[in-house]
């Protein structure tokens, strides 16, 4: 259903609800700012900006349509709104080396803005510091972290071709990709992050506290059931 701004300035839309990438919720988007007839109707543009507020978080949300028809009463605007801002994907940035996680960091920035095939580039490059950062002859292991991460996800054969050259294929050119693309990519990535680096230190960090338990700090623990040698001797 499209959408309408009408000749007195009033804003016709069916409910429209999206994933807030503020707070995960799926929830409907109230608008709290669009332009006004007037100014579409001097102006006629392709495209018109538009925000809208988050229902379960209050969080704007900038969003792109395009102009459909300009009438003398009201303007149609298409009901496929592009979003403008992204909030940043959440990610344990501390467990990752520095060098790591800056280019992580800015590969996640590019995906953010819509720029996919730089979100690509960098995604490789990320790759390509880890490997330098935990030795060449890991490269196996890594590439059996994306064969499981693109094995559990279910990725066609297509999708993980192209996600297999951007970040294993060297001095390969680099794939052009779209937003499909780089949903996978940026999936794929971060599972493969997560398992290297912040699933192993979590995991060490348990395991050292429980030894630490069973061990020195275990002989301080007096057992369930085992009398009180102080009780006895009295």
């Amino acid at each position: 259903m499209s959408i309408y701004i009408n000749k007195d300035n009033s804003f016709e839309q069916a409910t429209l609800s999206r994933d807030c990438p503020h707070c995960g919720a799926h929830a409907q988007l109230v608008p709290i700012a669009t332009p006004t007839f007037t100014a579409l109707a001097a102006a006629q543009p392709r495209r018109v900006g538009l925000v809208f507020r988050c229902a379960a978080c209050n969080e704007p949300r900038f969003m792109r349509a395009t102009v459909r028809s300009v009438g003398p009463d009201r303007i149609e605007l298409s009901s496929q709104l592009t979003e403008i801002e992204r909030a940043p994907t959440p990610f344990q940035y501390d467990y990752l080396p520095a060098h790591v996680a800056l280019l992580f960091r800015e590969a996640m920035a590019c995906y953010a803005a819509g720029y996919y095939n730089a979100f690509a580039a960098m995604s490789r490059r990320t790759i390509e510091a880890a490997l330098d950062e935990v030795g060449r002859n890991a490269k196996l292991r890594w590439y059996d972290l994306y064969k499981d991460a693109v094995r559990i996800g279910a990725v066609d054969d297509e999708l993980a071709q192209s996600v297999e050259i951007i970040l294993f294929g060297g001095t390969a050119t680099l794939p052009e990709i779209d937003a499909d693309h780089a949903a996978v990519l940026i999936e794929v990535l971060k599972d493969m992050l997560y398992q290297w680096y912040v699933r192993t230190a979590k995991l060490r960090a348990a395991l050292k506290m429980r030894r630490y338990f069973a061990g020195d700090g275990a002989s301080k623990i007096t057992p369930i059931g085992r009398p009180n040698r102080r009780a006895e001797s009295a």
